[in-house]
C-alpha cells in the first residue's frame, strides 16, 4: 500500500471519528439540558440517537483495528494510529497528526461532558433517595427499620389505622 493510500484511509477514519464526536458532544449537551429541565419524554427519545452514535463509534473502532492490522502485516508501526501516522513521510503526515491531536482533545471533552452528566444524575438520585427517606420516616431522624420496635413507630404510612 502506498503512503498516499495510508494517508487517505487515516484521514477518512479521522473525518468520521471527529464527525461522530461532534454529534455526540451536541447530543450530550442536549441531554444535559433535558435533565436540567426534567423533560423525561424527550430524554427517552434520545435513546435511538445514542444507539446510532454508539454504532458509528463501534464502526470507527473496527476500521481502526483493520487499519492497524494491515499496517502490522506490512511491517509498519501498528500500536496506534499516531505511531502509524508518524511513519508516513511528507507534509500530509503532519496534517494527519494535527487531526489526531484534535480528535484526542475532543475525546477528553466528551469524557468530561459524560462525567458531568453522570454526576448530575447521581446527585438527583441521592436527592430523590433522601426525599423518600423523609417520606418514609415522617421526617424523623430515627431509622425506618431496626431493633427495639422502631418499625412500629416509623411505619405510619403503611401501618397506621385510619
Amino acid at each position: 500500500m502506498s503512503v498516499h493510500d495510508w494517508e487517505d484511509e487515516i484521514a477518512a477514519l479521522l473525518h468520521e471519528l471527529t464527525d461522530v464526536q461532534s454529534e455526540l458532544l451536541a447530543m450530550l449537551g442536549h441531554k444535559r439540558q433535558m435533565l436540567l429541565e426534567g423533560n423525561w419524554d424527550k430524554l427517552e427519545s434520545l435513546q435511538a440517537v445514542e444507539h446510532a452514535l454508539a454504532e458509528r463509534l463501534q464502526n470507527c473502532h473496527g476500521i481502526r483495528q483493520a487499519l492497524l492490522s494491515r499496517a502490522a502485516d506490512e511491517g509498519l508501526p501498528a500500536n496506534n494510529v499516531r505511531q502509524l501516522t508518524a511513519a508516513i513521510d511528507g507534509n500530509a503526515g503532519k496534517q494527519i497528526e494535527t487531526r489526531i491531536d484534535a480528535a484526542a482533545a475532543q475525546t477528553r471533552l466528551l469524557q468530561h461532558t459524560s462525567l458531568s452528566n453522570w454526576v448530575y444524575v447521581q446527585k438527583s438520585l441521592l436527592h430523590l433517595s433522601q426525599l423518600l427517606e423523609i417520606i418514609a420516616t415522617g421526617g424523623r431522624l430515627e431509622p425506618t427499620y431496626g431493633s427495639a420496635g422502631s418499625s412500629a413507630r416509623n411505619g405510619s404510612m403503611v401501618d397506621q389505622a385510619v
